[in-house]
């Protein structure tokens, strides 16, 4: 019985440094897209800060969370995003809700009859101040003095 647990034990050691090695998923908090403009064949890269809208032409998007992976393994990058067209009624559709993938922009890319969307990468900055660094945004909270995060 002693030397069944003794080799259960060695063949759990075995296992457990022949598994291979997860790499690390890193949470960023920008996504950097890159969007068609069919009518004028034009291309335009933007950056999203996650949890932030921009809108290009008449999608709206939203990256929720952008990770890209430690450099052990294949570079990975991906996106989940929601985009959103606005109608000539000033309405609000939407036209996607899913995964981006760097690696495979046609796979999950927004295909609009105007506009293309797709996933370049992440990243840990941008050039772009993020919104809540806005002179606004600080002159708003001094413009509200009972507001307890304006202190």
């Amino acid at each position: 019985m002693r030397g069944a647990v003794l080799i259960a034990a060695a063949v759990g050691c075995v296992v457990n440094t022949v598994a291979p090695a997860r790499a690390a998923r890193i949470e960023n908090p920008v996504a950097v897209f890159r969007g068609l403009d069919k009518i004028t064949g034009r291309t335009t890269s933007f950056d999203v800060y996650v949890g932030e809208t921009v809108q290009f032409g008449a999608l709206q998007v939203t990256p929720k969370v952008c990770y890209t992976h430690e450099d052990t393994d294949s570079p990975q990058t991906d996106a989940f995003v929601t985009v959103d067209e606005i109608t000539l009624d000033r309405r609000i559709k939407r036209i996607f809700t899913g995964w981006m993938f760097a690696a495979s922009p046609a796979l999950n890319a927004v295909e609009h009859p105007v506009y293309d969307v797709w996933l370049k990468g992440c990243a840990a900055k941008s050039k772009v101040p993020p919104p809540d660094a806005d002179a606004d945004g600080a002159s708003m909270k001094a413009d509200r003095p009972n507001d307890p995060k304006a202190k």
